[in-house]
């Protein structure tokens, strides 16, 4: 039976994020509010639990999920070959709605989907999600959606798709944007932009000139 918390509320907060950073290192999936849509997510370097991530939303292991993160500080851990206009793109838009597309280091042990050696990651807007990264780190969150149909901007969108595949529900309210997240790959020396989103090509390219847009 999932388990549902007001994280409007303070008490309900705290008990909510306790209980689910308890389900994400059990295995266990959440759903979580971020700055665009709802997610669902699962400690990232637990495959069976990405596994049952992607199983949850009916999506493939050829559509990778992307990671979450609490801090910038988390990227070094985690990629290799970041540039420094990679760097300035995170100092510029983080933490926000970017997702960046970067190499991922080697010695990993995660299995996130085909990810053809890259991950895409992102530092959310949102309090609730940060305070749950920060204390369990970086895990692999994807929209909170059955795949096909609309991502969620409410806890009870994504509770009627996921029901009880997903432990713990962390209800924030509406979510401030239905737009997802704009993405970036910076695995070669100019970035490019691979879907535009809530940050737009213009804005992006005030930090990055020369970014480049994917056909």
């Amino acid at each position: 039976m999932a388990r549902r918390y007001d994280c409007t509320d303070a008490t309900d907060r705290k008990t909510g994020l306790r209980e689910a950073a308890s389900a994400v290192r059990r295995g266990e999936l959440v759903v979580l509010p971020t700055d665009t849509v709802y997610g669902i997510g699962a400690d990232a370097f637990s495959s069976e639990a990405v596994g049952d991530l992607l199983e949850a939303k009916g999506r493939g292991r050829n559509m990778p999920s992307p990671v979450l993160v609490g801090s910038p500080n988390t990227l070094h851990g985690l990629v290799t070959d970041f540039s420094e206009l990679a760097w300035e793109l995170v100092d510029a838009f983080w933490p926000g709605a970017l997702t960046l597309v970067a190499r991922h280091q080697p010695s990993l042990q995660w299995n996130l989907g085909d990810t053809r050696g890259t991950v895409a990651v992102r530092m959310p807007l949102h309090p609730v999600a940060i305070e749950l990264l920060t204390e369990v780190g970086p895990m692999a969150v994807s929209s909170a959606n059955l795949t096909g149909h609309p991502s969620p901007q409410s806890c009870d969108a994504a509770e009627e798709m996921l029901g009880d595949s997903v432990s713990v529900y962390l209800d924030g309210g509406p979510t401030p944007a239905a737009v997802a997240s704009s993405i970036v790959d910076v695995t070669g020396k100019v970035p490019v932009l691979l879907r535009a989103g809530a940050i737009s090509a213009e804005q992006l390219r005030e930090v990055v000139p020369d970014l480049e847009e994917a056909n």
